[in-house]
Parts: C-alpha cells; sequence; structure tokens
C-alpha cells in the first residue's frame, strides 16, 4: 500500500540525533553557524547563512578526502537577489518511505529572499556517495531571468552577447569552487528522439582551463595531483527538450563548477504553489573510471527498486509488424497470448487502436474521459482476453497517449483514464506516448497525472515511457515509475539493424540504468528483400541472437509472435531460461565490455555483483574464434566462468593484465551468455 511515513527530527544548534548520524542512512545536524548532512560515504557542510547556504567543504569518508571549498558566494544563485537579506531560515530531516522505492533520508531547507521564497530539499540515499538537491520556489522574483540570443562559441572580450558576458542573468542550481589547476573534465551530453537519431551518446574530455561553458547532463571531474574525483548529474530533460534553456548546463573554471539552466523562468512561478526546477546530483568517488561509474550506478540503483514479479518483463507489443489496425481483435489477441504462453513471453501489449474514447459525467459531478475497448473490435469487451491471459501466465498491457492541448489542461482525466482502466481490467503495464512538455504549465501537469495514478493505484503501475520523438523527459528526468522506449526501428522501412540496436544500448549503459531501457527485437523473416543482400541485415542472425541483444535491458519483443515460424528460435527455451536469471542479472552494474559494436566487433556487457556476476559476450562478423575481450575485473583476478546460454564452455581462467578475459565462439554472429564467480577472494 501507498504509504508516506515521516519520521520528523528537528534539530536546533546544540543537538544531533544520534540514530540519523551513525551507520548508513543519511543525517542532517546544525551546530553554530556549521550545517552539516551526509551519510556512510560523503558529507557537505555549509556555512548556515541563516538558510541561503555556503559550502564550506565536501567529504569522500571512502577515500578519506576533504574538499574544501574556495567560494565564498551562496550555492543557489538567483539573479536580481544576490543583495538581499534572506529571512526566515529553517530546516528539517524526515525519514521517507514509499511502496516499491528504497527508503531515504531528506533534508529540507527553507529560506525567504524578499517575495521568493526557496526550498532545497537535499535526498540523501543508504550508502551511497552521492546527494541529490531538487530546489522549489514560490513566490514573486526580482528579475526575470531570460536570457536570449547566446552564442557559446564568440569569447567574452568581444562583447557579444554570450553566456558569459551574462552570468548575473543566469540562476545556478548549484556551486563547488575546489583548489587547483590540474583538472579533467569528461562530459556525457546524451540524445533521444531515435526517430531521427542513432547516437545517443556523445562523451568529451579536456583538461579544464579558463572560465567556459558546457552541454551535457553529466560531468565528471577528476583532480589530477591526488587522483579523486566528483561527479554532476543534472536530472533534467535532454538540451533541447529543456524549458529556459540558457545554451549550457555546466560553467566550469578549473575545479569551479556551476550547473545552469533550471528550467523555470520567474513567470512560471505562483504566489501560492511551490514550482518545482531541475534537480542536481553531486558525488563524490576516486578517479578511476570503474570507480566514477559505480558511484554513480550506485546513485540510479538507489532511485528505485527492480522488482521480479512487477518490473522484470518481456513484452510483445503489437506496433513493430506495423500490421493493419483492423487486425486486433478477440481472436487475435487469444493467438498472440497463446504464442507467448508458448515461448516464455511474460507481457502482450496492445498499441495503438486498441481503444476509443468517451466523455462522461463521474460520481463527484465532473467531467471525466474513458479510454475503452473499441466495440468494432472488441464487442466483449477486455474481461475475456484479461482472463485467458491470467490464465495463460501472460499479462495484458496497453497503449496509452496523453491529451497535451492547452498544456496537457486534462491531466486529471488522462489519470483516472488509467486508473479505471487498471480498477476495471487490472492492466497493470502503460506505455505512455505522444506526452509533450513544451511548457512549465505542461511538466507540472505531467507530474501530477503520473503521481495521481500511483497512489491511486497503490503504486502497481508500471510505465514503459517512450522518449523517441517529441519534447519529453529522456534519461534522466519523470521517468520514475517505470522503464523506457527508446527506439522504434522497422524492418519495413529497413530500419532495424541488430549491430545498430546493440550499439546503443552499449553505450546507453555506461551511464544510463540498462535496466529502465526496453531493448526490441524484431521479426527477422519479415521484408527480407527490402535488405537486399546487405550483409547485416536481420536475416543473417539467429533469433537466439536477436534476443540475447535485448536480454541487456527489458527485452521488447517488436512483432507479432504468432506470426513466427514453428522454428523460430534454435534454443527452445532460451526465453524462459533467461526469465530465471533476469533479475539476478538485472541486480548488478551493467556496463559495457569489449570493443563498441560495430557489426564486426567482439563486444557485450558486464553485469558486476560482489563475488558473482554475468559476462555477455557477442562475437560479431569476426574472424577471430577466440578473443581477449577487456573487462571490468581487476588484473589478475581468478575466474569461474559457466555458460548459461549461448555456445560457451565451462572454463577457468586469470584475467589478463590489461583486464582481458580470453573468450570462444566457434561461430560468427554469436554469443555466449556466462555466469561468473571470482575465486581469489
Amino acid at each position: 500500500m501507498y504509504m508516506y511515513k515521516y519520521i520528523i527530527c528537528l534539530f536546533f544548534c546544540f543537538f544531533v540525533n544520534h540514530s540519523f548520524a551513525h551507520g548508513k542512512l543519511g543525517y542532517a545536524y546544525q551546530k553554530g553557524d556549521t550545517f552539516c548532512i551526509g551519510n556512510n560515504k560523503i558529507e557537505r557542510n555549509f556555512l548556515w547563512n541563516g538558510g541561503n547556504l555556503i559550502t564550506i567543504n565536501l567529504l569522500d569518508k571512502e577515500n578519506g578526502i576533504k574538499w574544501i571549498n574556495q567560494n565564498k558566494k551562496v550555492d543557489f544563485f538567483i539573479p536580481g537577489q544576490e543583495d538581499v537579506k534572506n529571512e526566515m531560515g529553517s530546516w528539517n530531516i524526515q525519514r521517507v518511505e514509499r511502496s516499491s522505492f528504497p527508503p531515504y533520508t531528506e533534508v529540507l531547507v527553507e529560506y525567504r529572499l524578499e517575495k521568493l521564497l526557496i526550498r532545497r530539499v537535499f535526498r540523501i540515499y543508504d550508502d551511497c556517495p552521492a546527494i541529490a538537491i531538487d530546489t522549489y520556489l514560490k513566490g514573486k522574483a526580482n528579475n526575470s531571468w531570460i536570457v536570449q540570443d547566446l552564442d557559446l562559441g564568440v569569447w567574452k572580450y568581444l562583447k557579444r552577447k554570450n553566456i558569459l558576458s551574462q552570468l548575473d542573468e543566469i540562476p545556478v542550481l548549484d556551486h563547488i569552487s575546489f583548489k587547483g589547476k590540474h583538472w579533467k573534465l569528461n562530459l556525457v551530453n546524451f540524445t533521444d528522439n531515435s526517430d531521427s537519431n542513432n547516437t545517443f551518446v556523445n562523451s568529451y574530455s579536456e583538461t579544464a582551463y579558463l572560465e567556459n561553458v558546457y552541454k551535457g547532463n553529466l560531468l565528471f571531474l577528476e583532480n589530477m595531483e591526488n587522483d579523486f574525483g566528483l561527479f554532476y548529474l543534472k536530472e533534467s530533460p535532454l538540451a533541447p527538450s529543456q524549458l529556459a534553456y540558457p545554451g549550457a548546463d555546466f560553467i566550469v573554471k578549473f575545479g569551479d563548477v556551476k550547473p545552469i539552466g533550471i528550467g523555470v523562468v520567474a513567470s512560471d512561478l505562483q504566489s501560492d504553489e511551490w514550482v518545482r526546477t531541475y534537480s542536481v546530483v553531486l558525488g563524490v568517488s576516486a578517479n578511476d573510471e570503474l570507480s566514477q561509474l559505480k558511484a554513480l550506478q550506485s546513485y540510479h540503483k538507489c532511485r528505485k527498486y527492480i522488482a521480479a514479479s512487477k518490473d522484470e518483463m518481456i513484452t510483445m507489443n503489437t506496433w513493430g509488424d506495423r500490421g493493419p489496425l483492423e487486425r486486433l481483435t478477440e481472436d487475435f489477441c487469444f493467438k498472440q497470448i497463446n504464442a507467448c504462453a508458448k515461448l516464455g513471453i511474460s507481457h502482450f501489449q496492445l498499441d495503438w487502436g486498441w481503444q476509443e474514447t468517451s466523455d462522461y459525467i463521474g460520481k463527484d459531478g465532473l467531467s471525466k474521459k474513458k479510454w475503452t475497448p473499441k466495440g468494432s473490435l472488441f464487442p466483449n469487451g477486455f474481461e475475456k482476453i484479461v482472463e485467458k491471459g491470467q490464465k495463460s501466465g501472460v499479462q495484458v498491457c496497453l497503449y496509452f497517449v496523453p491529451n497535451t492541448k492547452y498544456d496537457n489542461e486534462e491531466w486529471e482525466k488522462d489519470a483516472d483514464a488509467i486508473i479505471y482502466l487498471y480498477k476495471k481490467y487490472g492492466v497493470r503495464i502503460f506505455k505512455i506516448d505522444g506526452q509533450q512538455m513544451q511548457s512549465k504549465a505542461a511538466e507540472i501537469r505531467t507530474r501530477r497525472m503520473y503521481e495521481k495514478v500511483m497512489k491511486e493505484t497503490d503504486y502497481n503501475v508500471v510505465f514503459n515511457y517512450d522518449i523517441t520523438a517529441g519534447q519529453r523527459g529522456g534519461y534522466f528526468y519523470l521517468n520514475d515509475y517505470g522503464n523506457m522506449f527508446f527506439e522504434n526501428r522497422y524492418t519495413d522501412f529497413s530500419s532495424y539493424y541488430p549491430y545498430k540496436t546493440l550499439r546503443n544500448i552499449w553505450m546507453l549503459s555506461k551511464y544510463v540504468p540498462a535496466q529502465k531501457m526496453q531493448v526490441e527485437f524484431l521479426n527477422k523473416w519479415r521484408n527480407q528483400t527490402n535488405y537486399s543482400d546487405d550483409v547485416f541485415a536481420p536475416i543473417n542472425y539467429s533469433m537466439d541472437y536477436l534476443f540475447a541483444i535485448a536480454m541487456i535491458g527489458q527485452p521488447l519483443a517488436f512483432m507479432d509472435v504468432a506470426a513466427l515460424p514453428e522454428d523460430a528460435f534454435e534454443s527452445k527455451n532460451i526465453i524462459r531460461e533467461y526469465k530465471n536469471i533476469q533479475y539476478e542479472f538485472h541486480k548488478g552494474i551493467i556496463l559495457p565490455i569489449g570493443n563498441e559494436p560495430s557489426g564486426k566487433s567482439w563486444t557485450g556487457v558486464q553485469s558486476i555483483g560482489n563475488k558473482e556476476g554475468f559476462l555477455l559476450v557477442f562475437r560479431e562478423l569476426n574472424k577471430n574464434r577466440i578473443e581477449d575481450v577487456v573487462t571490468w575485473f581487476p588484473p589478475y583476478t581468478e575466474l569461474e566462468l559457466l555458460p548459461i546460454l549461448g555456445e560457451g564452455k565451462k572454463n577457468k581462467q586469470r584475467v589478463k593484465n590489461n583486464r582481458s578475459v580470453s573468450i570462444q565462439l566457434s561461430k560468427e554472429n554469436s554469443f555466449v551468455l556466462y555466469k561468473y564467480k571470482i575465486l581469489n577472494y
């Protein structure tokens, strides 16, 4: 059952609550004008300054590093309010527990700058080396905060109107300034809208110098003097979809970093309601790549439980075969459910075309909207289809498009329509498509829609967020309640190439939890003539191989599975065998290994646990039968490899100096899933 459980502890200047201050849980306390928050991995100390906090230092407890802040200005900067005396500073701490989410500690700080009220909420997850900051604003600001006609490429001294000439006009979400002139920056800029794009990750490195601006949701900072580092994650849509975007996400000068682009302008503020800005996460780690990625991924894992019974799925979706909508009948659904049950597919999802909509007046007297099965296709409704699914062990899922007119004005009707389908038919999983957040009002209403559905269904609903087009949340924003469908690819348009799908999830998995991505595989026999003699055509791969690519995330059979030939899969039980280890595989930190998929590489992913984990390795169209695949194991680790799926053989070996493991696959376009055990602990 949905529940907020608040354990509220107010701290005064002489009091520290030791139940919060020890162990993995987050804590906060104030002593004089020093304010401290943290857990067993990270601590941030501030000058209280009436609530308008100024960072004093940042502690990396795991590595024994103390970063002293050089900046004496406030962390959260609002243009036009910098010379205003802050008032009404207060804080509290509470433990937050919600169904389906890991518990965490929340530290709330509030203060006023004239007519502007600011609320800073610090999310501190148990045993996590990162602290997230959510910011809320209410009231009236002195300035408009609108920055226009920016040019990132024009030098400041040319006096053109660029970001660096307007620093006093741009709100700053957070600010750290650490000593030293030897900092390496690793920027990661992401792309969604996969209907138009096919490279979703672009990384860029340089040595920090004088003040400059950078695009990207993720920034790693490495101090090259002491070999320890930091990272900032900006929890916002990607650059093209951000509201009030100033043209960049970070301003950096050596070890001085300011995340910018808060997603709000002054005219968005309300006098009686908090408006949420974009959020930032600040984390600490050693500066080797694995430590950085583990710190980032540990934060991701703290955000949401992956429950085996609720979040793990192998879904069939009717859109991938591009068939006529008139085929979506009760008989069609029965056939697909039978085929799903035979193969081991756990979820059957009707995409666009199943529905008709109508308006009605609810018991509360308010106008509501109902999505119901189209009468011409489903004269008996959905009851028999849902019952058939239940008896077959296949969950029936649906497609839903919110009404985006007038900044999503009918968000509550949309929420009620989903809740109705959940309560009437027991449908629990909904693909959300067509969502648009083109204004702050539209974004606020989108969040309200999701939260209303969650609260009124006891958090049992799961969304498949379609991020393939439009102004949506992307990989880091407003996707807490499900997974992401990130690419539409079709044999009809010869746009589906298995190695390209593998490349996309391989690249994303480094920074985005692969467990939260739906990865598609298609019917390789359809539209063969569209590919002519293309060596990378889907027909040149086994269905086992196509499914193995999808195993990295949540597999999506983008097809009518009843149309597959009888011998579609070489290994008759491959899907069922995968289901047995799917949750265990996804419990690990999944990172890419080998070379970038190119159609001719040795490549794959590693699911990293403590003493055990998994290696999923693909031999693409490559001549080598044996390959040393670079992994994330420490050199000289002793391993035992046990094949679970694919053609590998059980073996023991020692990891080479370059972190590589020797893998043997006898055929091109083949794969192996190994479960590994580390022997020399």
